[in-house]
């Protein structure tokens, strides 16, 4: 088996390391993308799974927020045997208009200016909301849910929603964050892969 590994936002793709002891006996790497939109980091996993699948070998898939997010627009379903989401952006739609209402930014102003930096260091793009709200997600794969309750980016009934939409396992940490960061969190989502392989 091939294991890939696509980080969130500001993550690396060292951090695959992490899951080599969780997959002994598979090859573990993780994506180095260079873009960050979903059209163009849709492309680039793309073209990281042809060429895993090229080998023959079955591939799954680790992915941790905006990076299962990417994953899922990369329209890779037949390459992936199973995956397994860390705090995955599943409505990405409602995530920017959700900013949009933090940074007080209406529609319309949005589609006037085309993009909005903001004072929470994101950048609000119309093309971007666009592309998402004529793309959406299309997933096939059985698929592992990891939800912290305290996630701020995406409601516990939006993950449900989605897990049932796409017949996927969820499995909520009580107190876990978005960011799966702290020796308590790493345990419980290692527990948490074991249980699921």
């Amino acid at each position: 088996m091939q294991v890939l590994y696509i980080h969130g936002k500001g993550g690396i793709a060292e951090e695959s390391k992490h899951y080599e002891p969780l997959f002994p006996d598979d090859n573990v790497s993780g994506l180095d993308y260079q873009t960050f939109s979903p059209w163009d980091t849709g492309r680039e996993i793309r073209t990281a799974v042809e060429q895993l699948a090229e080998k023959g070998e079955k591939i799954i898939l680790i992915a941790n927020s905006i990076g299962a997010f990417f994953s899922m627009n990369a329209g890779i379903d037949e390459l992936i045997q199973r995956a397994y989401f860390i705090s995955p952006i599943v409505d990405m739609e409602r995530l920017i208009l959700d900013m949009m209402k933090w940074a007080n930014v209406t529609e319309a102003e949005l589609e006037a200016q085309g993009v909005i930096h903001t004072e929470f260091s994101e950048d609000l793009s119309w093309e971007y909301l666009r592309y998402v709200r004529n793309h959406p997600i299309k997933w096939n794969v059985p698929t592992q849910i990891l939800y912290g309750e305290k996630d701020q980016l995406t409601a516990l009934a939006t993950m449900k929603d989605f897990a049932e939409k796409h017949h996927a396992g969820l499995t909520v940490m009580e107190n876990g964050e978005h960011w799966f960061h702290t020796e308590e969190q790493m345990a419980f989502l290692d527990h948490w892969i074991l249980g699921a392989k």
